[in-house]
């Protein structure tokens, strides 16, 4: 179950920094309504979460998948480039998250 928390509060990093590119310097206030719920969330999920996995490695998995649910926001809701060494280094990203899961079982 924690480990389905802490999915959840990386899934609302990712929620948080798309409202926050939207915000537009906080002068889009449906924006910066959704960036505020977005960190409370992500906050409030990641601190469930540590009940039982490791601090090191909550924190890790979490801005992992903060970091590439934002790139991939960033792709397809705002036409970054999609090149292959940024999916790459994505997918680098994705390996270590799965081996920090894998270590703390």
């Amino acid at each position: 179950m924690n480990w389905l928390l802490l999915l959840g509060a990386g899934a609302f990093e990712v929620v948080w920094s798309v409202a926050l590119k939207k915000s537009d310097g906080f002068r889009n206030l449906w924006a910066d309504a959704m960036f505020l719920f977005g960190m409370v969330a992500s906050m409030w999920l990641l601190s469930l979460s540590l009940r039982t996995i490791p601090l090191g490695t909550a924190y890790a998995i979490w801005t992992g998948i903060g970091a590439v649910g934002g790139l991939m926001a960033g792709i397809i809701l705002f036409g970054e480039p999609a090149t292959a060494l940024r999916l790459a280094s994505a997918a680098l990203i994705v390996t270590g998250i799965v081996g920090l899961k894998l270590a703390a079982e």
